[in-house]
């Protein structure tokens, strides 16, 4: 991922946070075309666009047919970042999601998906049945909606924003504007 490089290469932090894209989707999720339904939404060309700029900057995404509430692996990734396990875990949920398709709204999952990055399963289950993190993940929701963030990713700095996936020269032009230093 284009973060990743501007990570070795300029001064900067990455600071993971909650958005609460289609917050309305039920734990076992729902159908893309149920999801859009009555709302003038192209869906194959939204999933195309969706594809191929995926393509570019070389994420995994597969066609899913399934949206999935990813509220609770939020909650869970504010804990693996307290693990210092939260790249790893968040790159692991990504995966998940829009490589394999699996249900990140469901407690098993996220539960393997944080046992695959080396963290203990039974704390991450108490994590999340405890609902720990729901306080900073509302707070994050909150910060969201103040900024206007209606897309992932959103990369925030200095008060400014970048809307959407982005090829690496764009994500670099953006630091760079706002002041990153160059290693």
């Amino acid at each position: 991922m284009g973060i990743e490089k501007l990570k070795t290469e300029y001064t900067i932090d990455l600071l993971w946070r909650g958005f609460p894209l289609h917050p309305e989707v039920p734990g076992e999720g729902i159908s893309t075309e149920a999801l859009f339904a009555n709302r003038s939404v192209d869906i194959e060309n939204m999933r195309n666009r969706m594809k191929e700029t995926a393509a570019l900057v070389g994420l995994p995404l597969t066609r899913r047919g399934m949206v999935y509430n990813s509220r609770l692996a939020q909650e869970l990734g504010f804990w693996a970042e307290a693990q210092n396990s939260g790249d790893a875990f968040h790159k692991a949920v990504f995966n998940a999601y829009f490589a394999d398709g699996r249900n990140i709204g469901d407690i098993e999952v996220l539960v393997d998906v944080a046992r695959s990055v080396g963290l203990p399963a039974d704390d991450a289950q108490d994590v999340l049945t405890s609902r720990a993190y729901k306080p900073a993940v509302d707070l994050d929701w909150s910060l969201a909606r103040s900024y206007n963030i209606h897309v992932v990713p959103t990369f925030v700095m200095n008060n400014h924003g970048l809307f959407g996936m982005q090829p690496y020269e764009t994500l670099e032009r953006f630091v760079i504007s706002q002041g990153a230093a160059k290693r």
